[in-house]
């Protein structure tokens, strides 16, 4: 405090006083450097903060506040009087600019002050610089609101004869405050609140100044400045009631006198318009007045007794049935309930209609027990089913007598007010729900089935609430969003959701179960004959069966198109199909019959007899509703001709029935079956999708969880075991126990095996692609479903991987017996001359045919990785074969140009493959056949030595091995090894 002393006065107008002062406020009036808050923010600074960071904060503080305010500087005077923060003011409560205030005639008149004069001196006014921020606010009358007293607001302002009075009166005047620049005695003239003007004089503005604080000269008040004003003195009369009221029913006597002409209160328009501005008036927005608070709850209480003379009106009009009078009671009674900050739940008016309505009243004559039938199986037991017949009697009652009311609410009632919401929410909890929950609760009593249709068949009946309540209010309207009104049905339908996903879940794993152990059964049946009785290939069949796959998928993939229903109608569980009436189709793939196919593998395609072509049979909906009744709707003719060897075909693998058919180890028809169930259980489960938040996340787990165990039951309980049986089986195969040389019954069965699991992976990508894709991210490697999708794939793939190395192994064994026992043992030693053909032997044509075959039938089964490898271990063992016939046999030079010919049979077929490693080496086994026809031993020699000749294929010591099977090799061998070693036995070899 040491450091502080007392600012000396100078003389006005001196040669010194400018400048004394510009030094003295050098540190006020010189703009400081920015900081780095205010661094980004543009626009002059008041001190060290933006312009507009203190307008802000002076359009939140309250408006009896803003006389202290304004004394702060210029500048603060200036943005108290800015008319953003007044616009804002005015649009909360409702006005215009340059309009009177629309309860003017209400009001009543206020005094009007005597003005008395005052002024700053001359002298202290030239002590004044244009660039001090505190000054003279009041000079030249610019006063604004000066009636009005902004310290309690009680009445009007006192006169100049009055102010002795004021402290007792407890009365707090801006103009009794001194300004900072203002002496603190002398006469002037007074001026209220909004007098914050500055001198009209244009003041004279420093450099230094830099337009930061821009006086503000000969500026008039605004419109929003002066609406709020008009606004404000309308108000005080008013506010002067709730002081003096001494209960709510009084001040609605005070507030609404009656009239002079018609000795009869306002209207309830009239008095709501005004309960209106007050609560906007009096609110915590604004706080007009130092007793805001008090004034605020005298007038809730008195708004309160105005509601309940609304909620008569309404009642009387309602007996009347005044359409008009009871809009406008219910639009008067809930602008002020929505002002006063009520709840539109407890909204009296909204309330009481709703609970009087009939709906709610005359439910007592639907039992919601008449859903569950008893029918009378074929075997002669009673069961119970599902018929909701009777709920739809029940809902559309209830949606009719909704509609209806729903309508008469949507005229009568402000569309804020969402009673009709509040309606939708009662009916759903209090009559929908009430029907439905009794109606659960047997259908668990009686199976887990029957809950699990009847859950989600009264989900959807429920539903159709939400339809109904948007179409009432239409399109245009937005007050009331869709989801608010789904959540009325969610919420009431809520608590038993837990329990139908968890009963969900268990039932389609324990039915997929079922039918995989169905299939197991029929395995393990000892007719086989019975399981196989239209047995035999079909894939293998048909010339194309890429285009027989491509049209079952097609089939497939109609089936899951069709729309599906799930509230039932005379259901039964034989075909588990659900219909609605006789308007829909079936549920799931029931229209996909498998029992509806030629054959019991799964076939969906069949031979029309007539044309030999090959068509699609789908069965329609009233073959599933009518049992005995066949009737095609859906036929697609494919380009397709029946194979002429196919008769062959199927004559060679039925010839054989000592591997029990193979091909019906893994069934199309039992794949349909596990799709079908999982089907069902996933649209069940879909209608709850819409749910939201955690409900919602766990109805996309159990959607994902359904489809996995469909995946895992498909993989895991019946593709691999079938290819693991297929195997094991193929592995005991011994072509010389069977007469059928160019096919091997078990590969071949295999390989139609190979095509029935290619579907049925192609069945399932169809499946997840129409029915989850919906749910679940396909980029996500994490997501449950995508990681056991690709582990089913992996499945599949290791068993058709396990069983084609099982059957190379077979194939080739065949081959091998196919060239050793068609091959005579003159071959290639024939009898010196006799004629030759120079074609391929026999051994070499069967056994190319029998490749040729297999070869074929594996294209379109599998993938294109996969075919390589099995193309090239083929070549790699059909190789190693032929080697170890070459060792076998003699082989004169005539019999050499035999095996030219065999050899490059065998690189034809090899070609054909078009894998480039096994074609280079099955080349340069060709040149073999070149040491077997050369006559001159010492030729012969260099050609064994020139390993460059076979591409490395061939060491000379394999050549070596190759040439002894020559018939004249005792002839040539020491010729053969002086020339390759330089051996000779006579003078190299000493016996000691």
């Amino acid at each position: 405090m040491d450091k502080w002393a007392p600012m000396a006065p100078t003389k006005p107008g001196g040669p010194s006083s400018s400048h004394n002062l510009s030094s003295r406020f050098a540190s006020v009036l010189k703009p400081s450097k920015p900081s780095v808050r205010g661094s980004a923010s543009s626009g002059p600074l008041i001190g060290r903060w933006p312009e507009a960071v203190i307008l802000s904060i002076i359009g939140l503080l309250p408006v009896s506040d803003l006389p202290n305010v304004a004394r702060a500087s210029r500048a603060v005077a200036r943005l108290v009087k800015d008319e953003r923060g007044w616009e804002v003011r005015c649009k909360w409560l409702g006005l215009e600019p340059d309009s009177a205030s629309p309860l003017k005639e209400h009001s009543r008149p206020l005094q009007t002050p005597k003005k008395s004069s005052f002024s700053i001196p001359s002298k202290a006014r030239a002590s004044i610089s244009a660039e001090d921020d505190f000054g003279d606010f009041s000079a030249h009358g610019n006063d604004v609101f000066e009636d009005v007293d902004f310290g309690d607001f009680e009445g009007a302002r006192p006169n100049a004869d009055s102010l002795g009075s004021k402290k007792e009166q407890n009365l707090l005047d801006f103009d009794d405050l001194p300004l900072p620049s203002r002496p603190t005695g002398g006469g002037g003239q007074k001026t209220g609140f909004f007098a914050l003007t500055p001198t009209p004089t244009k003041p004279k503005v420093s450099s230094r100044n830099n337009g930061l604080y821009s006086v503000y000269a000969n500026t008039q008040p605004g419109p929003f400045y002066k609406a709020y004003k008009n606004h404000h003195l309308t108000m005080i009369p008013y506010c002067q009631h709730l002081r003096s009221s001494p209960s709510p029913g009084s001040t609605l006597s005070l507030l609404f006198p009656p009239s002079s002409t018609t000795s009869l209160p306002p209207s309830l328009s009239d008095q709501s318009n005004l309960l209106l501005s007050l609560l906007l008036f009096l609110s915590p927005r604004l706080q007009p007045l130092k007793d805001w608070g008090f004034l605020r709850q005298a007038l809730l209480a008195a708004a309160d007794r105005f509601d309940s003379t609304c909620l008569v009106a309404f009642e009387v009009s309602d007996g009347k049935k005044d359409e008009m009078g009871m809009r406008i009671a219910a639009e008067s009674s809930w602008k002020v309930w929505e002002a006063g900050g009520g709840s539109r739940d407890q909204w009296e008016c909204g309330r009481v209609w709703v609970e009087k309505r009939e709906v709610f009243y005359d439910t007592a004559r639907w039992d919601s027990s008449e859903n569950i039938i008893k029918v009378q199986s074929p075997t002669g037991a009673m069961t119970r089913q599902l018929d909701f017949t009777p709920m739809d009697a029940f809902v559309s009652h209830v949606l009719e007598a909704f509609r209806i009311d729903a309508e008469f609410a949507k005229r009568v009632f402000p569309a804020n007010a969402r009673v009709i919401l509040s309606f939708c929410d009662r009916v759903a909890s209090d009559v929908i729900g009430e029907y439905i929950h009794p109606l659960l609760s047997q259908a668990r009593a009686v199976s887990q089935d029957l809950f699990l249709q009847a859950t989600a068949a009264t989900f959807v009946q429920a539903w159709k609430l939400v339809d109904l309540v948007m179409e009432v209010l239409g399109e245009t309207q937005k007050v009331i969003p869709r989801t608010s009104v789904e959540d009325t049905v969610f919420r009431m339908f809520e608590q038993h959701l837990d329990e139908y996903l968890d009963d969900e879940t268990e039932r389609v794993k324990l039915h997929l179960e079922d039918i995989c152990k169905a299939w197991e059964q029929q395995l393990g049946a000892s007719d086989s004959a019975k399981r196989a009785q239209n047995g035999g290939p079909t894939f293998l069949t048909s010339d194309n069966p890429d285009q027989i796959k491509r049209n079952v998928l097609a089939g497939f993939r109609d089936a899951l198109l069709l729309p599906v229903t799930i509230v039932p109608r005379t259901v039964t569980f034989a075909t588990n199909a659900i219909v609605t009436g006789s308007t829909q189709a079936v549920s799931g793939l029931a229209m996909l019959n498998p029992q509806k196919w030629t054959g019991n593998n799964g076939k969906i395609v069949k031979k029309d007899e007539s044309n030999g072509d090959i068509v699609l049979e789908v069965p329609d909906s009233s073959e599933i509703q009518e049992e005995e009744k066949e009737d095609e709707i859906n036929e697609k003719t494919l380009d397709i001709s029946e194979n002429p060897n196919s008769k062959d075909l199927k004559a060679k693998s039925e010839g054989d029935n000592s591997f029990d058919k193979l091909q019906l180890l893994v069934s199309l028809d039992t794949a349909l079956e596990l799709i079908q169930a999982d089907r069902d259980s996933l649209k069940r489960a879909e209608t709850f999708s819409r749910y939201p938040g955690r409900s919602g996340i766990r109805v996309k787990e159990a959607i994902e969880e359904i489809f996995i165990l469909m995946m895992k039951a498909a993989g895991d309980r019946h593709i691999a075991p079938g290819f693991r049986i297929a195997t094991n089986q193929m592995s005991t195969y011994k072509p010389s126990d069977h007469e059928t040389t160019t096919s091997v019954a078990p590969l071949l069965q295999f390989f139609e095996l190979v095509h029935i699991g290619d579907t049925i992976q192609s069945m399932i990508q169809v499946y997840f692609d129409k029915e989850l894709s919906p749910y679940v991210d396909k980029t996500d490697f994490l997501n449950a479903v995508m990681r056991e999708k690709k582990r089913f794939e992996s499945v599949l793939d290791d068993a058709v991987a396990a069983g084609l190395n099982a059957g190379i192994e077979v194939l080739m064994n065949q081959v091998e017996h196919i060239i050793v026992t068609k091959t005579g043992p003159r071959e290639y030693y024939p009898i010196e001359g006799a004629a030759m053909d120079l074609g391929p032997t026999k051994g070499c044509q069967e056994a190319i045919k029998c490749l040729e075959m297999h070869c074929n039938l594996l294209r379109g089964s599998t993938s294109k990785e996969v075919l390589e490898v099995f193309y090239q271990e083929v070549g790699i063992r059909l190789q190693a074969i032929l080697q170890r016939h070459l060792k076998r046999q003699i082989i004169s030079l005539e019999g050499g140009f035999q095996i030219i010919a065999d050899l490059n049979t065998y690189h034809s077929f090899v070609a054909s493959l078009k894998q480039q490693r096994i074609t280079e080496d099955f080349a340069n086994l060709k040149m073999l056949g070149h040491v077997y026809i050369v006559s001159d031993a010492k030729d012969l020699a260099q050609i064994v030595r020139d390993v460059t000749r076979y591409g490395g294929t061939f060491t000379p010591e394999d050549i070596y091995e190759f040439i002894q099977r020559r018939s004249d090799w005792k002839k040539i061998e020491k010729t053969v090894d002086k020339a390759m070693y330089a051996l000779s036995v006579k003078e190299d070899c000493v016996i000691m």
